[in-house]
């Protein structure tokens, strides 16, 4: 007859709990360097007792050199912008952009609030004419006060992904077809060659004109001024994406191009079973530096274009020459780079769900 040591059972529970917890870790920490938070992984190692010491270097490199560096900034800016005075006043340092960001925050809740009391006004007039037995006159009125902050931000956004899926839709085809096609490549890389280094301010007084004389309508489903800086944010962008898609189809492996063929596979089970899934990795390349170049086209097309964007934000600040306008323009800078930054971990979130290579 055996007996078993109860410390050592207990021992073995511990490492095994031990072991899922770890595990658990490094299946988060995938997540954590996709949203930019890679430094809450030695946070939690260090907490679980994996090598504590080890840990702490890592929480130094991703957490507390990144905040001295902020800090330093800070400090840099505090102390310098005060001495250049421009025709709008001294540049305003961090305590006063925060002064107005919180301003422009109260702003937009009161907007916000407005335009609630003006549509329960709309919603008690149209019920009024609906009790009188008068529905004919009941009219939807639209709130025609400026736009909140939080408005021209989405209104931004909004411009810059309608570009960019259209950009998408025609720059995937077309790399696809590089990639595949010798030919296809020859005829498009002297269109990508002369049309790619082409600044937005060009294209944007080309746009204008085109879309004033096709967009003939006033009361249609987009105003001209969010397609021509739509339109101009498409033009941009989309090269990133064809340029990446076409490196990634023509670089796809020859012998699975070989099994293709024994296969006899047809072109759209060609496309879909074998390119794409081996191209990805490239394909969202291409498409996060598309995101990117036209999250920066859009901001100057919005300040041509006068679409109520940041730009146009940025623009209107400019001309109006306040005191409180070269605060304004750093919250919107800041603005600009902070969604930027998340646009970006966006496209990163979904080549990690869509992709399963290292290259990312």
């Amino acid at each position: 007859m055996t007996t078993v040591d109860p410390s050592f059972e207990t021992e073995a529970a511990k490492a095994a709990s031990k072991a899922r917890l770890f595990s658990r870790i490094n299946t988060a920490d995938k997540w954590f360097s996709v949203i930019g938070l890679t430094w809450i992984t030695p946070l939690l190692r260090a907490a679980a007792g994996d090598n504590p010491k080890g840990q702490v270097k890592e929480i130094w490199r991703l957490l507390v050199v990144p905040l001295l560096a902020i800090a330093i900034f800070l400090t840099l800016w505090a102390t310098l912008a005060p001495r250049v005075v421009t025709s709008l006043g001294a540049i305003p340092g961090p305590a006063a952009v925060w002064t107005e960001a919180v301003n422009l925050h109260e702003d937009a809740k009161r907007k916000e609030a407005k335009e609630a009391k003006f549509m329960e006004r709309v919603e008690a007039r149209n019920q009024r004419l609906i009790d009188a037995g008068r529905a004919d006159e009941v009219k939807q009125i639209g709130f025609t006060g400026p736009p909140s902050y939080y408005d021209q931000i989405w209104t931004s956004i909004g411009t810059v992904f309608f570009g960019f899926l259209i950009a998408s839709a025609v720059a995937i085809p077309l790399g696809i077809a590089a990639g595949l096609s010798p030919t296809a490549n020859a005829a498009l890389n002297p269109l990508i060659q002369i049309f790619k280094p082409v600044s937005p301010l060009a294209w944007l007084p080309i746009v204008t004109m085109v879309v004033s004389a096709v967009y003939v309508t006033n009361d249609g489903l987009f105003a001209k001024s969010f397609l021509v800086s739509a339109i101009t944010v498409t033009l941009c962008s989309l090269w990133p994406t064809l340029i990446n898609t076409a490196l990634g189809v023509a670089s796809i492996d020859k012998d699975l191009v070989s099994v293709s063929r024994v296969l006899k596979m047809n072109t759209y089970t060609k496309i879909t079973k074998l390119v794409l899934p081996s191209a990805l990795p490239l394909i969202f390349t291409g498409l996060r530096l598309s995101l990117g170049v036209g999250w920066m086209v859009l901001i100057a097309a919005e300040m041509l274009a006068q679409n109520p964007g940041l730009g146009k934000f940025v623009w209107d600040e400019f001309q109006n020459g306040s005191s409180q306008s070269l605060a304004k323009i750093i919250v919107a800078v800041l603005t600009i780079g902070i969604i930027g930054f998340l646009l970006d971990r966006v496209m990163y979130a979904l080549q990690s769900l869509f992709t399963f290579s290292n290259n990312r």
